[in-house]
């Protein structure tokens, strides 16, 4: 019987996204492909360094061992624009550090994203902005990871953050707000506070997080000794009285968050470095700059705010 990707949580991730391959793609850029595929032949066996995905998949994929063995919560396949041969070192980097990650796609010069609807996706992470922007274009979920200077520990917690709209949401308020001004994004939001906002990108994964919380809840009922590891928060722009309707969407969404900070234009990174998640998801690339020097950051380049902006 085939093995069913129903109701678990699967993420796609790049080999950009997991590990750091600054110098292998330096060899790719300068010298074209012949140079990189004598340059990854010649590494195969020296391990890649992890990358700015890699404290997140790593926590996410120990959550597994809340089930048994052949039935995992979380499954995570590599989507890589490296061809088989040059994807070997990539597969050897994965046993190197322990990762339970066994399924891959390898499609020299393409990114393998279009397959995310056949393997029940909910998530694709990469370095790459352009492949980011054509995924998110053909209404797939997908994010860029940042580059960070964020040092990863031993515990075993994991914590995610999201902004809210043109992330969980969509960004109709959004529009509202970039169209006529704060003032008029308040009237909108509470003329239709009983109006449910349409989901976002990101929906989809925070319920499969939901699933793995929920499981955990099980966990510590049966066992008051266990500690709950997963935490997730909203850091959103949005504050009072905009706020309500955002609450009210996840609860009619069926989703819930631990804990949420409605911030009205303060400053989001100063709640980041003490919130400290492993991955932060935000549709503004401006609110990243400066978080991602302490913590994890992924721009979800969906909605008003990404439209007519300039791949590099």
């Amino acid at each position: 019987m085939p093995y069913s990707l129903d109701d678990r949580l699967v993420i796609g991730i790049a080999s950009s996204a997991l590990f750091d391959l600054a110098k292998s793609d330096k060899v790719f850029r300068k010298h074209g492909v012949r140079a990189y595929r004598e340059y990854q032949e010649e590494r195969l066996s020296k391990p890649l360094r992890p990358g700015v995905a890699f404290p997140f998949i790593k926590r996410l994929l120990s959550l597994n061992g809340l089930t048994e063995e052949n039935n995992p919560l979380v499954e995570v396949i590599v989507l890589s624009k490296n061809s088989p041969d040059t994807g070997l070192r990539v597969m050897r980097s994965i046993k190197h550090h322990a990762l339970p990650i066994t399924r891959a796609i390898f499609q020299q010069g393409r990114s393998p994203f279009g397959f995310m609807h056949a393997l029940n996706m909910s998530l694709f992470l990469s370095g790459s902005q352009g492949d980011v922007r054509q995924a998110v274009g053909e209404g797939l979920p997908a994010g860029c990871v940042i580059k960070s200077e964020f040092v990863d520990d031993e515990e075993v917690d994991l914590r995610i953050a999201f902004d809210f709209d043109g992330v969980l949401a969509d960004d109709e308020s959004e529009r509202v707000m970039q169209g006529n001004g704060l003032e008029k994004f308040h009237e909108h939001e509470t003329t239709n506070l009983a109006a449910t906002h349409n989901p976002g990108p990101l929906k989809d994964f925070l319920k499969g997080i939901n699933r793995i919380q929920q499981r955990e809840e099980e966990k510590r009922l049966a066992d008051p000794k266990y500690r709950v590891r997963v935490r997730v928060s909203v850091v959103t722009a949005r504050n009072a009285p905009s706020h309500e309707r955002a609450v009210l969407s996840l609860k009619e969404w069926g989703l819930r968050v631990n804990d949420a900070f409605f911030l009205g234009g303060i400053d989001k990174s100063k709640v980041l470095q003490v919130l400290k998640p492993h991955l932060f998801f935000d549709d503004q690339k401006l609110n990243l700059e400066t978080a991602a020097l302490t913590v994890p950051c992924v721009h979800v380049p969906f909605g008003v705010i990404n439209e007519g902006v300039k791949t590099k």
